[in-house]
């Protein structure tokens, strides 16, 4: 409870406008990426926030954003994991489970428009894309940030939270982030997207994630 307390006064200090932000919806326009057929989360869409189950299986739940959301710098959101998968190495394929990570996705801005007409499997695949991943999980250090063995230089996670139970209160400048992640600046911000992969250790998680606001 300290924890979250103090990441309230932090926001507060920081960025006043991000409480005044706006939150994104988990809902219809939410939509799930398998990654195998016979391998999919479990993810319960409750407008505010979103349950998230794992169990041995890994998938994608994604969403674009509307234009008048791509130039947002800002982000904060509630997660909280009630079971957790081991800690493992997430710059390996094959072996590396997280309990969650949410993706903030960036294009040039003259394709993110064409973009929007693809699937989120086309979008990652573009080499143009940007993929900023805040992690809860791995055997890393703190804010470390981790290159995706399955995106290459396309995707970046950054350690948020160790792999373990827990609550937390994130705030981040995106923009900052992705510039000490990929050394350029942030362009259009077009999609959003969450993950959960407890496949390769056969292991479960629950989680949820609530209150995700961007300004």
């Amino acid at each position: 409870m300290k924890k979250i307390v103090t990441a309230i006064i932090y926001i507060l200090a920081i960025t006043p406008d991000l409480v005044n932000g706006q939150q994104i919806d988990f809902g219809n326009a939410w939509k799930e990426q398998r990654f195998s057929i016979f391998s999919s989360n479990d993810y319960t869409l409750n407008g505010d926030s979103l349950d998230i189950k794992s169990k041995g299986t890994v998938s994608l739940l994604w969403s674009f954003l509307p234009p008048e959301m791509w130039n947002k710098k800002y982000a904060s959101w509630e997660w909280a994991v009630e079971k957790s998968v081991p800690a493992s190495d997430l710059t390996q394929k094959g072996g590396d489970d997280r309990n969650l990570a949410l993706y903030f996705i960036f294009l040039p801005k003259e394709l993110a428009k064409v973009a929007q007409d693809n699937n989120v499997r086309a979008l990652l695949n573009n080499p143009d894309v940007r993929i900023l991943m805040y992690v809860w999980g791995g055997a890393h250090k703190l804010q470390q940030i981790v290159s995706s063995p399955h995106l290459g230089s396309r995707g970046q996670s950054i350690i948020k939270q160790l792999s373990g139970t827990g609550t937390a209160l994130e705030f981040v400048d995106l923009r900052l982030d992705h510039k000490r992640a990929f050394s350029e600046d942030a362009e259009s911000l077009v999609g959003l997207a969450v993950s959960s992969d407890s496949d390769d250790t056969q292991t479960e998680v629950l989680a949820k994630i609530s209150q995700l606001r961007i300004e």
